[in-house]
């Protein structure tokens, strides 16, 4: 039998009830504290404004079990905790209550996200009324017999926790896969040991020099620096496309770098023909001698990123310069060699960083599968929705 199958079973005959939120649990807003009291190593995670601890303090406010909304900065954004922690002023924690299960509570607050977020006040720090958490409805089982209802609570619970507990496995593989990925990307692309040829990116490549229309463009081959993922994920559709004027083309084989925010680390080789704005640098590989996935690898790495960032320009918005990055230099080894490093690093790219492939497909799907079944176990009938 199935877990949705022993649920309908565990249902059958039980009525179900649609409360507002603020008749079944109380949410209480933390208590200040200011950046003097905070501890960089302590006993009790204070959350404010994020969902990263803003430092420790020897005191906590809320017991652990418990979910809680950020209500400024990061506004909207739920989380839950196993353990005790202080909630600053900006955090509405839940209460303990006999009706329902936090657990339960967190995974229905997951699912209305959307509809709390869309409630935000979009000011110079944005702000989320505890009203807005208080007036949502939420489904409450056998709310006569609070035993039962409690046991269906948590049953729901195993099942959604199921699905949490394989996407954090994976997550964790993930970040132990990138790790490797750097530890070897850095060991192949080092060079330490064996002398290679050098030249500057400026001997082997060049900008795009090239223009295209806005009428050969749409919303996949138009790349624009929103539309490139940050730690070289690649890019995704774009929501913008020009409808005026010459664009700078970028041809395959091509390399894009996101040309604003350099330690974001957004670079993307192409795979087709395409357009882009001043934003973003499109660089062309002229030398014969270098394997253009090879010097896609070469700026891929750490180490360019770095460069980029010590010489960008401007403070608040970093821009990379151009003249700078065409001075970085590039180890040149043998074609057969640029072949074996390419093969290798490819390998720990699509597992790690591709989104049609490999760990981070898998955790979108793991992740979609979640959601599915959230919904269809949270989503009871209310009564005007059930047929006669």
């Amino acid at each position: 039998m199935s877990s949705v199958d022993f649920l309908d079973r565990l249902l059958d005959g039980a009525n179900v009830d649609w409360m507002p939120l603020g008749d079944v649990v109380t949410f209480q807003r933390g208590k200040r504290l200011v950046k003097s009291q905070l501890e960089e190593v302590g006993s009790y995670a204070v959350f404010q404004n994020s969902m990263t601890p803003l430092g420790y303090y020897h005191e906590s406010n809320v017991q652990g079990d418990t979910a809680f909304v950020i209500a400024a900065g990061a506004a909207g954004e739920i989380g839950y905790s196993d353990y005790e922690f202080w909630a600053a002023d900006d955090v509405y924690f839940c209460l303990p209550s006999n009706k329902v299960r936090q657990k339960y509570l967190y995974h229905f607050l997951l699912m209305k996200k959307t509809d709390i977020s869309s409630q935000v006040r979009r000011a110079s720090i944005p702000r989320l009324s505890k009203a807005v958490i208080e007036q949502l409805e939420i489904p409450i089982p056998c709310p006569d017999n609070p035993k039962k209802s409690l046991e269906i609570q948590a049953e729901i619970v195993r099942i959604l926790e199921a699905f949490t507990e394989l996407t954090t496995e994976l997550t964790t593989e993930l970040t132990t896969r990138k790790k490797q990925y750097n530890h070897y990307r850095d060991q192949l692309l080092s060079f330490e040991d064996v002398e290679v040829e050098r030249k500057t990116l400026g001997k082997v490549a060049q900008y795009s020099k090239t223009r295209i229309s806005f009428e050969k463009l749409d919303e996949t081959n138009y790349v624009g620096v929103d539309n490139l993922l940050q730690n070289r994920a690649g890019k995704s559709s774009s929501s913008y496309v020009p409808t005026s004027g010459n664009l700078t083309e970028y041809r395959k084989n091509d390399i894009l770098i996101g040309n604003i925010r350099p330690y974001l680390k957004k670079i993307w080789q192409s795979d087709c023909v395409g357009g882009t704005n001043g934003d973003v640098l499109v660089l062309r590989c002229t030398d014969s001698a270098i394997n253009p996935r090879y010097l896609y690898q070469v700026l891929a790495d750490d180490k360019f990123f770095d460069y980029n960032m010590q010489h960008a320009k401007g403070a608040k918005m970093p821009r990379g310069n151009k003249e700078e990055i065409l001075k970085y230099e590039i180890p040149v080894p043998s074609p057969e060699e640029q072949a074996r490093i390419v093969a290798i690093l490819d390998k720990f790219d699509a597992l790690t960083n591709s989104i049609t492939e490999g760990l981070p497909r898998e955790i979108e799907l793991r992740q979609k599968q979640y959601a599915h079944y959230r919904n269809l176990l949270l989503s009871f009938p209310k009564p005007q929705e059930v047929v006669a």
